[in-house]
């Protein structure tokens, strides 16, 4: 099986829950290549199996070049955890921006779902698990070229759900809300006194963690999963409630 994007925080979290369920993990990355590599060494100083490789989602021809190594090393891509992101410009958006973020966000995580497929539909067994945000329904104010890729992705999935079902391939979508990450406590405008205001307005009283994600993910990647195909599912300790 496949994560995008883990080298960050969520998708680590995602490659270590798949590994300790014992699957052969490919941890895909960008630029980062030193936080894929300790992903995989932590997998495998536990007894798993796994690897690092490269995806660059704006360059066309990565994806295919990427999936066609996981294949040689690990075998068939069952499962496709589409978790890469590359965030836009939080101080201004223009077209390019937005043409940018579509490119990386939507339309390369479409290519390297469209190289992993054939292997799916010829083995009859597939799970493609599309990790969206909660601004799709949640917009940040003067941001929309970030929204609108995840929404864009998530339309893209339901249309995948409906097409590839027959093939025994289940599509769904989760949706994280405000992750404790540390990209969260680290960026500028974030910090901790966001994530403590965050938290008090959430049912739960706290935000959601990488694990939380990770958690979801392995349950709609897996075979416990036979029959539930094209939903959303948010993670985020029911803060839509409370808007």
């Amino acid at each position: 099986m496949l994560v995008t994007g883990a080298s960050g925080d969520i998708g680590g979290a995602i490659t270590r829950a798949f590994a300790q369920e014992g699957a052969l993990v490919a941890a895909g990355w960008h630029r980062d290549e030193g936080r894929a590599h300790a992903v995989i060494d932590s997998i495998t100083q536990q007894g798993g199996k796994g690897m690092t490789v490269r995806i660059d989602q704006r360059d066309r021809e990565s994806p295919t070049a990427a999936i066609r190594q996981v294949e040689r090393e690990l075998g068939n891509v069952a499962v496709l955890v589409a978790n890469a992101v590359a965030w836009p410009s939080r101080t201004s958006e223009t077209w390019d921006t937005l043409a940018d973020a579509l490119a990386a966000n939507t339309i390369g995580t479409l290519a390297v779902i469209d190289a992993v497929l054939p292997g799916m539909r010829n083995a009859g067994w597939g799970r493609l698990v599309l990790i969206s945000s909660d601004v799709v329904d949640q917009p940040i104010p003067a941001a929309v070229a970030y929204p609108a890729a995840k929404g864009a992705l998530e339309t893209a999935a339901k249309v995948l759900a409906a097409r590839e079902a027959q093939h025994g391939i289940l599509t769904n979508v989760v949706r994280p809300g405000f992750t404790l990450t540390e990209r969260a406590l680290t960026t500028p405008g974030l910090g901790q006194k966001v994530v403590d205001a965050e938290a008090a307005k959430t049912p739960t009283r706290c935000i959601c963690t990488p694990q939380d994600v990770a958690s979801a993910v392995a349950y709609l990647g897996s075979a416990a999963n036979g029959h539930v195909n094209g939903e959303v599912l948010s993670v985020a300790g029911g803060r839509h409630l409370t808007r």
